[in-house]
């Protein structure tokens, strides 16, 4: 019984009716709905211009657009000839289409670097279509691994590396939802260029933005310390001090976390192929550190806070030191406070 009404419920979503089309959409469905409806094109392509009324009615548009929302232009039965050459121009020709409706995620896009090549006359860059699809397109998201997807249909060598790492083998194999995705660390309409400097010195608060929350942590026994402990190194201080130094040419910052850990390879700390791992670190230290001996990660604490179990020395002096100091300004607060005090009792 208890399974009745969301049974109910189920079958009444799937017996839905599909949102009806406007009268003028109907119109353009009498041929567009013509699966071998299609025109070669000047360079010998053929663009293919059938519409799946089901995907379409099952889009995100689907109850809110009709066709001439976005064709504008066509407004005569049958439309005149377009001076299109290859399909790619046909794409090109209705990018700005979607700034109707989306400007702000239009305008964002001006600033990617995707833009960026497309401005400089490469035609492959992607647009809106490209990444979006065009009568079929979905909430963004939805499946999560889709991101992926889409960013693989021209980075497919990132995206079978990303695949193999602890991050991708968790989300396409395992479905988890937890991990990141490409958009999560680039974005997603203003993409920034990875060999950006800006782009690379926000690496420490992208990487924390999922490491330093406590209760997604908590689900993999990961620590929260990473951020705080990376700040408070020698490569932490590094990299803020010279983040502030206007002026700093570029390549000249200290190591940041994809240095050590990889950008889309990252693995698990104990994996036998990890950057981290003791026995590969040494290697991982000689990228900037050249001379560096087998003994030279020694120094470092990783992102293990220092105690009593671990690194007793270092948690030692600075035990020491978080007593002494206090303890000396507590010394000469008091030590003013009674020469003050001698001053006024003298006069």
């Amino acid at each position: 019984m208890p399974f009745v009404l969301p049974l109910a419920l189920l079958v009444a979503q799937v017996a839905a009716p599909p949102p009806a089309l406007d009268d003028q959409s109907e119109t353009c469905l009498a041929c567009h709905a013509d699966r071998t409806l299609a025109v070669t094109l000047p360079d010998g392509e053929v663009q293919h211009l059938y519409v799946d009324v089901e995907a379409f009615r099952k889009s995100v548009h689907g109850d809110r657009l009709g066709c001439t929302d976005c064709h504008t232009d066509m407004t005569e039965v049958p439309h005149p000839a377009k001076p299109f050459r290859t399909r790619r121009e046909f794409t090109l020709a209705y990018y700005e289409q979607c700034k109707r409706c989306h400007f702000a995620n239009y305008t964002k896009t001006v600033d990617s670097v995707h833009y960026a090549a497309l401005a400089r006359g490469d035609t492959t860059a992607p647009v809106c279509v490209d990444c979006h699809g065009s009568h079929d397109i979905v909430k963004p998201g939805q499946p999560r691994a889709a991101v992926s997807r889409t960013c693989a249909k021209c980075h497919e060598g990132v995206s079978s590396t990303y695949a193999k790492s602890v991050h991708g083998e968790a989300l396409l194999e395992g479905g988890n939802p937890d991990v990141p995705v490409c958009t999560d660390c680039h974005r997603s309409h203003d993409i920034a260029g990875p060999r950006e400097q800006h782009w690379r010195l926000s690496t420490p608060e992208l990487c924390s933005s999922c490491h330093t929350n406590k209760a997604l942590m908590a689900k993999y026994g990961i620590s929260t310390a990473v951020l705080q402990t990376y700040l408070e190194d020698f490569h932490g201080m590094t990299a803020s001090l010279q983040r502030d130094e206007p002026g700093t040419p570029t390549g000249a910052f200290a190591a940041v976390c994809t240095d050590c850990h990889g950008v889309h390879d990252i693995t698990r700390v104990d994996a036998p192929n990890s950057k981290v791992m003791r026995a590969n670190l040494v290697k991982t230290c000689q990228q900037c550190h050249t001379g560096a001996t087998e003994n030279f990660p020694a120094a470092w604490l990783s992102h293990y806070e220092p105690s009593w179990q671990r690194a007793p020395l270092v948690y030692g002096v600075k035990l020491f030191y978080s007593i002494l100091i206090p303890f000396m300004m507590a010394g000469l607060v008091l030590q003013i406070l009674l020469h003050l005090w001698r001053v006024v009792v003298n006069r």
